[in-house]
């Protein structure tokens, strides 16, 4: 369990309400969706810098109302230090209203709390960056309650042991990479169930976070929904958990929120969608394009992805690296899918027994894909219940 350090430095606030709302994101080309009536925002961009390719995709499925932040994504060049991550509010601990915007608009704390954690964060790398803080998950904490104290939430008469104020889960990875050499050091960073992982064109995705639920196995985590025993928020404790390991390079990582990753058939799916899309993107821009596309044809949430790969000296290199992964995965997954995955789960209803099959090939999947995916999962944290 991670504690706040016992300090009386303030963490430098850089404050930027009305409530820090699109903070900054690198820049890219916005690639534009839909027709111009009015949908759900969405913000997908891509950009390359020498061996460096960044890409950014957020969605919301009701206009304006998303509980998804948009993604951070930053690249410190002089430091060598980079981080990414993902803030997703907790609509269901944080369904009351927190604050409301000059026009008039309501907005949750689970709104106001991903938003909050946001600007938190980059506050934090900024000072990371500087020298002023270490990159250990207790600065960061401190840096989390400090600003969520500072924000605009409004204490409901509703009470309960699910009711949080400004509850939003948090996934991300701060990594630094040596001028000449050949590995990255990485810390991943991450309270509730959003994910960060790492992505090797040897041996696919592996996820790098493990879900602050009482479940931990990720195929049962798709067949259930089970509540979070740690998240961050202004009126509880909670705890930023973190591991440390090294990688060589080239390798791409990832942080999603669970618009992405948890309306998949299999864990391995999502793997897929990373490398189907990225086969047939011609840049990072187009590559979360085509994500986009992809997530908002499945996902029944918001969803929002930072993506970063290091190490490949272009992008025509990072997409041949990984088609012979996505041929051997497509392969293995295939095997004994069932042409139609959608079935009634009473008998009745599905007299040729199609969900049992379903659910047969689901595990087969996953225990052929399980070893690899979870190489790097970390040890099951002290949990806050």
């Amino acid at each position: 369990m991670n504690h706040p350090r016992r300090d009386t430095t303030e963490p430098s606030p850089q404050p930027r309400p009305p409530w820090a709302g699109a903070a900054t994101l690198a820049p890219g080309p916005t690639v534009p969706g839909g027709p111009s009536a009015p949908t759900p925002p969405r913000l997908a961009w891509g950009k390359g810098q020498g061996q460096l390719q960044a890409v950014s995709v957020w969605t919301e499925r009701v206009p304006d109302r998303g509980e998804d932040a948009e993604p951070f994504v930053a690249h410190h060049w002089e430091s060598g230090q980079g981080l990414l991550a993902v803030f997703d509010g907790s609509g269901g601990a944080g369904a009351a209203p927190a604050w409301r915007a000059p026009d008039g608009t309501s907005r949750t704390g689970a709104w106001v709390g991903a938003r909050t954690a946001r600007l938190a964060t980059e506050c934090w790398f900024h000072d990371v960056t500087r020298g002023h803080q270490g990159a250990e998950p207790q600065s960061l904490h401190t840096y989390l309650k400090y600003f969520l104290a500072k924000a605009p939430q409004r204490h409901s008469k509703i009470g309960g042991t699910m009711r949080r104020q400004l509850p939003t889960t948090l996934a991300g990875v701060h990594y630094q990479v040596a001028r000449g050499e050949a590995e990255i050091g990485l810390r991943p960073l991450w309270a509730g169930d959003s994910r960060a992982y790492a992505l090797l064109p040897e041996s696919g995705l592996h996820v790098l976070t493990r879900d602050h639920t009482r479940e931990s196995d990720a195929l049962e985590l798709l067949r259930s929904d089970p509540p979070m025993t740690n998240l961050v928020s202004a009126d509880r404790d909670f705890s930023v958990d973190t591991q440390y390991l090294t990688l060589r390079l080239p390798c791409v990582l990832v942080a999603a929120t669970d618009g992405f990753f948890g309306y998949v058939h299999t864990p391995a799916d999502f793997e897929h969608l990373l490398l189907h899309t990225l086969q047939q993107a011609g840049g990072a821009a187009e590559w979360a394009h085509l994500l986009r596309r992809e997530v908002e044809s499945f996902t029944a949430d918001d969803a929002s992805l930072a993506l970063v790969t290091l190490g490949y000296q272009d992008f025509d290199e990072l997409r041949s690296q990984f088609a012979a992964r996505l041929a051997k995965l497509t392969d293995q997954q295939s095997r004994g899918r069932p042409s139609v995955l959608t079935a009634a789960a009473d008998p009745a209803v599905d007299p040729h027994g199609t969900a049992a099959r379903i659910r047969a090939w689901q595990d087969r999947s996953w225990q052929a894909y399980r070893e690899d995916y979870e190489s790097y999962l970390p040890h099951a944290p002290q949990e806050l219940v």
